[in-house]
């Protein structure tokens, strides 16, 4: 395949060094595919070439410059499979190319040892609750709307699950919860048993109110971080739980991205910048 492929591309009027460079990546995808599977390629899968690109990033830490090469090598590959008719589908075009935003790759970027400081700080002096908000953000990677909505009969401390009900689109998923997380909800859990709202169907709640206000979140972390955010953690999680060896695909059910390749970013983003992470 490889020779008609090369063939299809001088008639393609491709110059000599972009076909050596098409060719090079072609053979390096159909090694990881014959390493990954065991089984001789016949045409392109779409969920293949995703677990290949995640390979790249994961393993390989390869830069997205180079990774985009491999793509577009792959791109034409795909085009030449559908023309010689050996495939129907167009399973991977110029969109899947990785780029990295500016919003990714901020002088903000936080780590661990800034989570975990800020974290004590507010262990320090602020409420279990707080404590319990913060904790369940920085290790589970949930939207601050969505940990503010969590009830309590969504949460699972045994199986350490949470189910999210109104995620980002109405659509649900069930969250992973770390032990930081599990004994933050238990301790809160003490201290709301005495609040006068305890009858609330919702987890977090206030003195005042059967639910906690976000704005009353938001003056917690300005009050004690001027780099921490709710949706900074939320880019910390995902950074962190590649780092620790998660997938992107886990990462991305995880948090609720509907585009694997936002997951990608903060891979990118934390070999950039996250590179002393520890599980």
């Amino acid at each position: 395949m490889i020779e008609d492929f090369r063939n299809w591309l001088i008639q393609k009027g491709r110059s000599i060094n972009t076909i050596k460079s098409y060719i090079g990546h072609v053979k390096n995808y159909l090694k990881w595919f014959d390493q990954s599977f065991n089984d001789p390629f016949t045409k392109l899968y779409r969920q293949n070439v995703l677990e290949f690109i995640s390979f790249l990033i994961n393993i390989k830490k390869l830069k997205a410059s180079t990774i985009n090469a491999k793509i577009a090598a792959l791109v034409k590959l795909n085009e030449y499979l559908i023309e010689n008719k050996i495939q129907n589908a167009l399973v991977i075009t110029k969109k899947d190319y990785i780029k990295i935003q500016n919003e990714y790759i901020s002088p903000s970027t936080i780590s661990k040892n800034d989570v975990e400081s800020f974290r004590q700080k507010i262990l320090e002096n602020k409420s279990k609750r707080d404590y319990a908000i913060v904790t369940l953000l920085a290790y589970s990677g949930m939207r601050i709307s969505e940990a503010l909505n969590v009830k309590l009969s969504d949460v699972n401390l045994t199986t350490r699950e949470i189910l999210v009900r109104y995620g980002k689109g109405k659509k649900q998923r069930l969250v992973i919860i770390n032990d930081k997380i599990v004994y933050a909800i238990k301790e809160y859990l003490k201290e709301r048993a005495e609040q006068p709202n305890s009858f609330s169907e919702y987890l977090f709640i206030s003195r005042e109110s059967e639910t906690v206000d976000r704005t009353v979140i938001n003056r917690i972390f300005n009050e004690f971080s001027d780099k921490i955010t709710p949706h900074t953690l939320r880019h910390f999680f995902c950074s962190y739980a590649l780092e620790s060896g998660w997938s992107t695909h886990e990462v991305a059910a995880q948090v609720g991205h509907t585009n694997i390749h936002t997951t990608m970013r903060y891979m990118l983003m934390s070999i950039l910048f996250l590179t002393n992470l520890q599980i």
